[in-house]
């Protein structure tokens, strides 16, 4: 759906999803409100992104080491010897980097960002993602799945991600693929797809229903996408020969709170992200909540709860 198929049902001044602002128009959060995302297009400089390409690559050739990154490989390709950005296809918690983390700080997202959070702004999780050529084993293949299931924090109205696209992102480069409207949802059952080969912490929603009506949302370099956290997305395969980049930060209000996740449909993801922390930073006493407190980072107002 575009801009222009809303329905003129949802009144202004009963928006669930946006906070009152000077920014976005009505039929933005019109939009936002029935379908979950909302693209702006070019909102990101090329200058910048040439910027976060150069630090990635220096990040891939180990020239920089950010403190607490998580440099994610192939799991075929790792034992190859190619280039490194030919096996690097994440590098994950980008915070300590000051050249990445940039991206974060950019007055013309933040902007945008306070529509959905509010005045006081988390940096909470973030993200350059470097989808590999992928047209044999489909290991970068995201499955569907909503990003809240990942995170100890609510309420999710609070909470929105910020996906810019560092160059142009398409159907044949896999590009984000959304279900509409799912962000009105709640929280489903998430795991590993049953024998499909995805890479570590790649979950998916069980028994999801294949049939239901989705969008590839194609954009041009230095468009961002905000979508809710509750919002069904995955990314396809890329089936070009080039390596699909994209840089992004899920931002939260200040005034979310953490919550227990024991005994309920997080519980896994919580066990397996503990799992992978203590593993990478050789200690036994880190808990769920240290790990999301060591990733977040202000960005604007004060810092309350998070």
């Amino acid at each position: 759906p575009t801009s222009a198929q809303v329905s003129a049902a949802t009144q202004p001044g009963r928006f669930r999803y946006t906070l009152d602002n000077n920014l976005l128009t009505t039929e933005q959060r019109q939009f936002y409100e029935e379908n979950g995302y909302l693209v702006i297009r070019k909102l990101v400089s090329d200058e910048d992104i040439e910027r976060f390409r150069k630090e990635f690559i220096r990040i891939c050739n180990k020239e920089v080491k950010p403190l607490g990154a998580m440099i994610m490989k192939d799991q075929v390709l790792r034992s190859q010897s190619v280039p490194s950005e030919k096996t690097v296809n994440k590098v994950q918690d980008f915070q300590e980097d000051e050249e990445l983390f940039r991206y974060c700080t950019l007055p013309q997202v933040l902007k945008y960002v306070e529509c959905f959070t509010g005045p006081n702004i988390m940096a909470m999780h973030t993200m350059l993602i470097n989808k590999l050529p992928d047209s044999d084993t489909q290991t970068f293949r995201h499955p569907m799945h909503q990003d809240l299931h990942y995170f100890p924090f609510r309420p999710p109205e609070r909470i929105v991600c910020s996906w810019t696209a560092m160059e142009r992102a398409h159907r044949d480069n896999g590009c984000l693929v959304v279900l509409p409207g799912t962000h009105t949802e709640p929280l489903k059952p998430h795991g590993y797809p049953k024998g499909e080969g995805v890479n570590k912490l790649f979950h998916g929603i069980l028994d999801l229903d294949e049939n239901s009506p989705r969008v590839h949302v194609v954009m041009e370099k230095g468009d961002t996408v905000f979508f809710h956290p509750l919002l069904i997305h995955g990314s396809g395969v890329n089936k070009t020969s080039g390596f699909r980049k994209s840089i992004s930060c899920h931002f939260a209000s200040s005034e979310c709170h953490y919550i227990d996740v024991k005994n309920t449909l997080q519980e896994d993801i919580e066990k397996e992200t503990v799992e992978v922390a203590r593993a990478k930073f050789s200690v036994t006493s880190l808990d769920f909540k240290d790990i999301w407190s060591f990733r977040a980072r202000l960005v604007q107002g004060e810092r309350i709860n998070l």
